[in-house]
């Protein structure tokens, strides 16, 4: 219990201060020392995937966007509110759709049928 107190305060100086996380570090046992570093770095590698992965939706949800204002203007605030619900893949697939779309209409249904497909 004691060692997940430190952990937790380790980690949270990281975030700080890497001097004191290297001070708060030398106080561990050293027998303890390797599965706090083992627990650190799945937390840190667990961080780094989330935010890539977050990193990734921003960006198919920019793109995705600016393509439909590229080819429509200005879209609704409720369209832009759905396009940004989409995963990544279909984010990238609105944005093939997107080269076949004639009106504003067409992207409106499309995200019709896609939710339509996701409720059955």
């Amino acid at each position: 219990m004691v060692e997940s107190v430190r952990v937790a305060a380790v980690t949270q100086i990281a975030l700080e201060d890497r001097a004191s996380v290297k001070a708060e570090f030398g106080r561990i046992e050293p027998s303890k020392q390797e599965g706090v570093i083992e627990i650190v770095t799945s937390w840190m590698e667990q961080g780094i995937r989330q935010g890539q992965a977050e990193g990734s939706q921003r960006e198919a949800q920019s793109f995705a966007l600016r393509l439909l204002r590229r080819k429509f203007g200005e879209i609704a605030s409720e369209l832009e509110h759905q396009v940004r619900a989409l995963s990544v893949t279909q984010l990238e697939e609105l944005g093939e759709a997107t080269l076949d779309f004639s009106t504003i209409a067409d992207v409106v249904a499309w995200l019709e049928r896609l939710d339509n497909e996701n409720n059955q």
